[in-house]
């Protein structure tokens, strides 16, 4: 496990594992601040239901589907080997839709779960049990 995006609605962390894929070391390199553009990525996931609750925040898909975008650019620079995406589902669920093959290749595991506020001594032992 070369790389760990940790994503949710708001927030971005980008970690590179030191250690061995049963003991990692995560380090943080970046933080990316991402243009949120696309908003009409998330329109789809809009029924009535939530469209009147305000469950469904525009804003919040249109960041995963920015992180997506990063992680894109990333594996087609070459720069991604392997990648672990950890996101709360919601988030995750729209960042698939916007993956690109290469990017694809290159993911060896996902975890619905929004840990972005997480110690990283937490991160690691959750990539252990999973």
């Amino acid at each position: 496990m070369a790389h760990v995006a940790l994503v949710d609605g708001e927030r971005f962390v980008f970690l590179r594992n030191e250690g061995q894929i049963f003991e990692p070391s995560l380090k943080k390199i970046a933080e990316p601040k991402l243009e949120a553009t696309n908003f009409s990525a998330g329109v789809k996931h809009q029924d009535t239901a939530g469209q009147m609750k305000g469950n469904t925040d525009l804003n919040e898909l249109a960041h995963g589907a920015a992180a997506a975008e990063w992680l894109n650019a990333k594996a087609l620079a070459g720069e991604i080997d392997e990648l672990v995406v950890i996101a709360d589902p919601k988030t995750l669920g729209e960042m698939r839709r916007h993956y690109h093959k290469e990017l694809e290749k290159r993911i060896i595991g996902e975890l619905d779960k929004s840990l972005t506020s997480e110690p990283l001594a937490k991160i690691e032992k959750l990539l252990v049990a999973a």
